[in-house]
């Protein structure tokens, strides 16, 4: 009986970690630095490597994590992660007939600019928390997909948020409540709408803008108006409406997922206990 096989072979370089920096003088803004984390996955027809030890069509780690490289010191103007994975997804797909299709996932390390004495300075940073992400597929016809998002954005509130009316049975312990912390560590990934290379605008789309604005409209829906804030009857509804705002704010982000687990702030019922009177004896001076 005939056996029918489909394969494919898939094979790439994690873990590239590459900076760059590009020098400009104060009066530009000073000094640009990224840190990204680069992962490049291809798709490549390299059966023979696999059926019979012919490794002739296989991109050696070793190539592609050179090519980041390069690409990288090429880059002479600034460029967001979303340009760069596109333009290294490009390149696979171009240079090498074998390869069909690339994912290029970047994880950029937010190194931040300082201020010193109320002013940003030319070539001074530190690291920040949340980090941004994109993960862009380009394939050899042209065929583009970019999602990009933010990783541990934490976000806290310590009053306006509750939480009732939810089912009632044997299990339950957790009492209706109108008054609370709410915490959440906020991972959100958005879909842009270019569907082709060709699509691209002519000038570079700021995707660091975008995801500047996104992280923004996601805290001040969290948040609320800073001297009154926003009532939140569930973090179920927030994430809803965080994410119906970047969806009404931008046109040019198609979807937009988000995962925000409840971080728990728990009050202790100390009862009618209270805290012990301590008595310190001074020495006589």
């Amino acid at each position: 009986m005939a056996e029918n096989f489909q394969l494919q072979g898939r094979h790439g370089k994690s873990r590239v970690r590459v900076s760059r920096v590009w020098r400009r003088p104060a009066a530009a803004g000073g000094d640009v630095i990224v840190e990204w984390n680069v992962a490049v996955s291809i798709v490549s027809d390299c059966l023979p490597s696999y059926t019979s030890s012919d490794n002739s069509a296989i991109v050696a780690t070793d190539s592609i994590k050179n090519t980041v490289y390069v690409k990288a010191k090429e880059c002479t103007e600034v460029v967001s992660m979303e340009e760069f994975a596109v333009i290294l997804g490009r390149h696979f797909t171009s240079l090498y007939p074998q390869v069909s299709e690339a994912t290029v996932t970047i994880v950029e390390r937010p190194w931040e600019r300082v201020t010193v004495d109320g002013k940003p300075h030319s070539h001074g940073f530190k690291v920040g928390v949340e980090k941004h992400s994109t993960e862009v597929i380009v394939k050899k016809s042209g065929s583009l997909r970019i999602n990009s998002g933010i990783q541990g954005y934490s976000l806290l509130k310590t009053t306006q948020s509750g939480f009732e009316g939810f089912v009632t049975d044997r299990y339950r312990l957790l009492p209706d409540t109108r008054e609370r912390i709410v915490a959440t560590e906020v991972t959100a990934w958005w879909r842009y709408p270019f569907e082709h290379v060709s699509q691209l605008p002519s000038k570079p789309f700021c995707f660091t803008q975008r995801y500047q604005d996104v992280k923004k409209v996601l805290a001040e829906t969290f948040f609320g108006p800073p001297d009154v804030g926003v009532y939140s009857p569930s973090v179920q509804n927030t994430l809803y409406l965080m994410a119906k705002e970047v969806l009404t704010r931008f046109p040019d982000i198609s979807s937009v997922q988000l995962r925000m687990p409840n971080l728990h702030f728990l009050p202790v019922n100390l009862g009618s206990k209270e805290a012990p009177l301590v008595k310190v004896k001074l020495p006589l001076l």
